[in-house]
């Protein structure tokens, strides 16, 4: 990956022009994709590599765009953020059936929060999991309780955060003050930034074309054949702790599956961690075959 990525020249209208250059490079068609990772993969094609980034830059900046709020320069987010999408691209392994897209998306964020959380003096690194937690989904927390005011929380609301992100209400009330002096959407850019105007200036149009479109929707379609292909192999108290405790949006406790099946938690801690690898095998034989008729239909002659 030894070829430049475009920059975001510090000035008034940089931002604006990365995200103009940014939108010049083609989106990639799932075996056009495919093929160049397995290049990267097995020969060390640089080139390979630098148009599997170039081709992801606007899905950084989409989710960089998320983490503005935190009162950090955009262009410093995006580019942590783009180092994480080029390590995603060395262990990127296409064969497993995967879109680059929804590999890197993870990399991607881990590297922006993890800047977060170096660069914020408000949250240092020795903090604890639950509070890392806490700083980075209080806001979306509070949106869901329509807890949009500013200032302090009620005791009802603090109640319900502490419980949702298992957390005290000390620290809610704690982290809810911290964050409260974040810039609006209508505050000035800082001069140190080297940009001028308001946040909202700089927000990236988050509405995807029709091709994009498409393509997630073609991604999320296979993403839920194959887990639902997977689930097939395992029995309904599998099934069920699988769903309870991987898929939910609130995840049951051991205590609470233990309770409903009569089993020990720790016999439905090994039912899950079970059914887990089946499933996961379950995936890879998937993804290999899908991989294998990839190559199936690259290797075939042009019409």
């Amino acid at each position: 990956m030894a070829q430049s990525l475009p920059s975001i020249v510090s000035g008034e209208g940089g931002l604006s022009r990365y995200l103009e250059e940014i939108r010049r490079f083609p989106m990639l068609q799932p075996q056009e994709e495919y093929m160049l990772a397995k290049r990267y993969q097995e020969h060390e094609d640089t080139g390979a590599a630098h148009k599997l980034v170039t081709s992801h830059l606007r899905l950084v900046a989409k989710i960089a765009m998320g983490y503005r709020g935190y009162g950090l320069p955009i262009g410093e987010v995006i580019s942590e953020g783009n180092v994480g999408l080029m390590q995603a691209v060395k262990k990127f392994e296409p064969e497993r059936g995967f879109r680059l897209a929804t590999y890197a998306m993870w990399w991607i964020k881990a590297s922006i929060q993890e800047y977060i959380l170096r660069s914020w003096s408000l949250v240092k690194m020795g903090t604890t999991a639950n509070q890392k937690r806490l700083f980075f989904n209080l806001r979306k927390v509070k949106g869901k309780i329509q807890a949009l005011d500013d200032g302090d929380l009620r005791p009802d609301q603090i109640a319900e955060i502490a419980t949702r992100l298992n957390v005290s209400e000390a620290e809610v009330v704690s982290m809810n003050r911290r964050l409260s002096g974040d810039a609006s959407l209508n505050a000035p850019i800082r001069a140190t930034e080297g940009e001028s105007g308001e946040w909202q200036d700089w927000l990236v149009d988050d509405h995807d074309n029709a091709e994009e479109i498409l393509v997630e929707q073609d991604e999320l379609e296979n993403r839920r054949a194959m887990l639902s292909e997977a689930m097939s192999v395992l029995n309904e108290r599998e099934r069920r702790i699988f769903e309870a405790r991987r898929l939910a949006e609130d995840p049951m406790t051991l205590e609470e599956l233990s309770t409903e099946f009569d089993i020990s938690r720790e016999r439905v801690r090994q039912i899950e961690v079970r059914a887990f690898e089946k499933v996961q095998d379950a995936v890879k034989a998937a993804a290999k075959r899908q991989a294998q008729s990839l190559r199936t239909i690259d290797a075939q002659p042009a019409a």
